[in-house]
């Protein structure tokens, strides 16, 4: 093989590689849709799993205390730094919750990670876009019957909720937390983990659709 010949092979290798290095590093800071519309692939209830249902393209949200856990492929369903979206409409009377950094358990309230809550007019008075029990809202930001986004920025120990693209939380965890987590609750603090909704009780009905996520570095 002569000298150009092999210089050509080379440089195309070096090319080749570094196209695949850029396809790898944009898949992880792209978005992912985690619900395809159709099914509930991908994601794993807890305890009364009939609270969760697929009904005109969203996750239905109605029944006793369950929660679904993201248990899919993308990232392995193990996130730490990401922005974490999704449209959301609720009933009258609804209560529900996004879970972030959390893990699968079989039944009760989730141990480990932080909720940021959903619920507009819901006798608790922790309104949605709230870090529940942490940073909480007293008046809810947007209102029943109507779709809104709740958009969830995790970086490091920082926490960004957003409703309707609005800041409602900016939380930066201390050192004494992200060592021992909240007071009384060791669980909640910033780690690693997945996505879960909320299925609160029987009156609560909550629709999620568009759920996407884009990792971050």
């Amino acid at each position: 093989m002569t000298r150009t010949v092999l210089l050509t092979v080379a440089s195309a290798c070096i090319l080749l590689a570094g196209c695949r290095s850029s396809t790898v590093s944009s898949s992880r800071t792209e978005w992912h849709s985690l619900f395809d519309g159709e099914s509930l692939n991908g994601w794993t209830a807890s305890e009364n799993v009939d609270t969760f249902s697929v009904k005109n393209g969203t996750i239905r949200v109605k029944g006793d205390r369950s929660h679904l856990f993201y248990t899919g492929p993308v990232m392995n369903a193990d996130f730490k730094n990401f922005e974490w979206k999704a449209d959301v409409m609720t009933m009258p009377k609804a209560n529900s919750g996004m879970y972030i950094h959390t893990e699968f358990q079989e039944s009760g309230w989730p141990q480990k990670g932080y909720e940021v809550q959903v619920n507009n007019s819901q006798k608790d008075w922790k309104r949605t876009g709230g870090l529940y029990g942490v940073v909480d809202i007293k008046k809810p930001p947007v209102k029943d019957n109507e779709w809104f986004t709740q958009h969830i920025i995790v970086k490091d120990k920082r926490i960004i909720i957003k409703v309707n693209g609005n800041i409602t939380v900016d939380y930066t965890e201390s050192e004494e937390v992200s060592q021992n987590g909240q007071p009384g609750q060791a669980g909640r603090k910033l780690s690693s983990g997945t996505f879960a909704l909320q299925g609160h009780d029987p009156g609560s009905v909550v629709y999620y659709k568009n759920i996407m996520v884009k990792p971050l570095p």
